[in-house]
């Protein structure tokens, strides 16, 4: 099914007092920046609870079973309103089959970024479900509000609880190819979107406005999964492209291309409107938050900006 046909399904606003499930699905995350985002979740009007707690074991956040059963504990449970994940890592794709979407029942909020991409890329293609691009607890929200290293608070807040209008985020990045086009805005971390090639949920891009970021590639890295994305057909077909800052991401040979060069090169000559380092996702920047699964326009052109054009929530 193309992504422009799909009949998006949206999950119920968040409002104050709202109960957020801090669940993990890949690593574990220190404490402090553990207490540091719940804090700040309390600040915004939310009640959260971490779901559940699990003992970490090698580079993961708990078992397999655990952390896969903890998802769908907090997905299921009726006083939970949304869910928020706690970091990324490594580890989503191991919750990952064809039997998880039988057990998933209604939509709702489910936040984060990262390793989290394989779940909300899962979570559209098998179900439909419109999912947010944004901070996690140990992951932009421990940092704060409108701080380097913390969290838009604007974007966040429209995303979780705009019902019933648009609304216009700033991408403070820069235009690689200027223009203007409309589409669904789909994608992620770069690795991840990766990825899902050859999966069951191979991410569908036909008619998107790809969101592409990650953090620690080399330009090479950055050049070889985008000609990956290419050469699979992923880039044919596409409405535009966000970039995100790459941060770490230094070339290793002074006067060597950049990422920023491997993106002109490779992703130029699509003809489809582009913006450079938006501080989506990796960045080092206040962390912006996209709605994903929902119609927006993208206007590149300065700074560059997305008019987001229906809510990605519902009363």
């Amino acid at each position: 099914m193309s992504s422009n046909t799909r009949t998006a399904r949206k999950p119920k606003a968040l409002v104050s007092g709202s109960q957020l499930a801090v669940f993990a699905p890949a690593s574990p995350a220190d404490n402090v920046k553990l207490s540091a985002g719940m804090a700040e979740l309390k600040r915004l009007g939310f009640e959260a609870k971490s779901y559940p707690a699990m003992v970490s074991r090698e580079y993961f956040a708990g078992p397999t079973e655990e952390r896969r059963d903890g998802f769908l504990q907090a997905i299921t449970a009726r006083d939970v309103n949304g869910l928020i994940g706690l970091r990324g890592g490594y580890g989503s794709n191991y919750l990952l089959d064809d039997d998880l979407a039988k057990e998933l029942g209604e939509p709702k909020v489910v936040i984060g970024f990262s390793d989290l991409t394989s779940m909300q890329i899962y979570l559209w293609q098998k179900c439909g479900w419109v999912s947010i691009h944004g901070p996690m607890v140990a992951a932009g929200l421990d940092a704060g509000a409108d701080v380097r290293g913390g969290y838009d608070e604007e974007s966040f807040l429209a995303a979780v609880r705009k019902k019933h209008e648009g609304w216009t985020i700033p991408l403070k990045g820069e235009s690689l190819v200027g223009g203007e086009s409309e589409g669904t805005l789909l994608g992620g971390c770069l690795t991840l979107v990766e990825t899902t090639l050859g999966t069951p949920w191979e991410l569908d891009t036909r008619g998107a406005i790809l969101i592409l970021e990650d953090r620690g590639m080399k330009p090479w890295q950055v050049d070889r999964a985008s000609m990956h994305l290419k050469q699979a057909g992923k880039l044919s077909g596409i409405r535009g492209i966000v970039l995100g800052e790459f941060p770490e991401s230094e070339p290793p040979v002074a006067g060597s291309p950049t990422v920023r060069d491997v993106c002109t090169r490779i992703l130029g000559p699509l003809g489809v409107p582009i913006v450079f380092a938006a501080p989506v996702g990796h960045t080092p920047r206040a962390m912006l938050t996209i709605p994903l699964g929902v119609k927006a326009r993208l206007t590149s052109k300065g700074e560059g900006k997305l008019e987001i054009l229906e809510p990605a929530v519902v009363a």
